[in-house]
């Protein structure tokens, strides 16, 4: 009973003239092959973008910031104590605040941020991404570290002295007037993310200065293990923290950049809904090749009902074609898949040759990253299955209402 729908599928599979495969079927599986291999670049690719940012952004900016509406005036103590907890990595001070940078008859805003940089390693990846001078030279004298971005907008380079106007604002005599404080570039990052444009750092000892807050500081940085936790975490500590004379009050990531990532997300999801509906012709091209083998092959369909074979046993027969041609192609779009995410750098290399151009210039991250998901695959491919197999039992079911006496009438 198994050995006829194997054995006649696998037939109607190959070409009449021998070949390994029919026209038909070869086209089946050429276009479901496509989609699979698109749908496992298109997902890869942002999921190494999302991985990217991740890597680049969270790994810059507190993945928890407790501070409270007083200055914190004993936050080594509280450091401390933080890092005594299992849920905390490492912690320090940190001082942040909105800011004019100019350099002659160019200006932007920027986010003046005070750091220690001697726990920096511990805190972030932003060590390891400074390309010109280093990270530690803030702690002599009024240096300041900007990004790669915001260095080439000002024109400016190691050793040039920039203006930055904070919102502080000092009053004397003659009025009242924002603060401005000269400062001489030291250091140079660069994370081909957003932060290369708004971020310059200085050192935790002259944000004080700047912000009045000699001896205490504005905020307490913290960084944990679980990034999505980052929240609860937050409300946590705060809670730990708070007593009678002082409140504090925990955030996280989310608040500042939780937006970008979810639309992130939400952009992948809707990318990988457009790229099934590809999929869905290719199911549609599947029907399509089963039902012109049933349509030509009802005389066979009709002896083979003639002399006892049942009407499982014909709708077998084709659900198993149409379950090959599903198979294979979805093996030929995993390995292209596969192939074509590892070597879409040099795709690009080639248009861009081909171009006489760069197209990816103007842009942040200035490469296509990728990150191969195992498990997002074998969902790829089981839900193409399922597709492909009830794009099959369409025809299939029709050969049961074929009948036998009409069809060879006039043979």
């Amino acid at each position: 009973m198994v050995s006829l729908p194997i054995r006649l599928g696998y037939k109607y599979f190959r070409s009449k003239k021998g070949a390994l495969i029919s026209l038909t079927s070869g086209i089946a599986i050429s276009a479901l092959a496509i989609a699979i291999s698109a749908l496992i670049i298109v997902t890869s690719v942002m999921n190494g973008l999302e991985k990217e940012l991740q890597d680049r952004i969270l790994g810059v900016v507190p993945h928890v910031l407790i501070h409270s509406n007083e200055p914190i005036e004993d936050y080594e103590n509280i450091i401390s104590k933080l890092e005594t907890d299992t849920l905390v990595q490492s912690a320090s001070p940190y001082i942040q605040n909105q800011a004019l940078i100019s350099y002659g008859n160019k200006s932007r805003g920027v986010l003046l941020t005070g750091i220690d940089p001697l726990k920096e390693t511990n805190m972030s990846i932003l060590p390891d991404y400074v390309i010109k001078g280093s990270l530690y030279s803030i702690n002599d004298g009024n240096n300041i570290i900007i990004g790669n971005w915001l260095a080439s907008f000002l024109g400016v380079a190691i050793g040039d002295t920039i203006t930055i106007t904070t919102t502080n604002i000092r009053t004397s005599i003659i009025g009242s007037f924002p603060r401005s404080i000269n400062l001489t570039i030291s250091g140079i990052f660069e994370l081909k993310a957003e932060l290369d444009q708004s971020l310059v750092i200085i050192s935790h000892e002259l944000a004080q200065i700047i912000d009045n807050k000699r001896g205490s500081t504005q905020s307490i940085r913290v960084k944990v293990d679980n990034l999505f936790e980052a929240q609860s975490i937050a409300n946590e500590l705060s809670l730990r923290l708070s007593s009678e004379n002082q409140y504090y009050v925990g955030s996280s990531w989310k608040r500042t950049h939780g937006t970008l990532f979810r639309a992130i997300q939400m952009e992948k999801l809707i990318t990988s809904l457009l790229l099934f509906l590809i999929v869905i012709v290719a199911s549609f091209i599947i029907l399509s090749t089963v039902m012109m083998t049933v349509k030509s092959k009802e005389r066979e369909v009709g002896i083979l009902k003639t002399i006892g074979a049942t009407n499982k046993q014909l709708i077998y027969i084709f659900i198993f074609q149409g379950s090959l041609i599903s198979f294979i192609g979805i093996v030929f779009g995993v390995i292209l898949g596969i192939i074509g995410t590892l070597n879409v750098a040099n795709l690009i290399e080639f248009i861009e040759f081909i171009l006489q151009r760069n197209l990816l210039d103007q842009y942040f991250i200035n490469y296509f990253p990728y990150s191969i998901d195992i498990v997002q695959i074998i969902w790829i491919c089981v839900i193409s299955f399922i597709l492909s197999i009830i794009a099959t039992l369409v025809p299939a079911f029709k050969v049961s209402k074929l009948d036998p006496g009409e069809i060879l009438r006039y043979e």
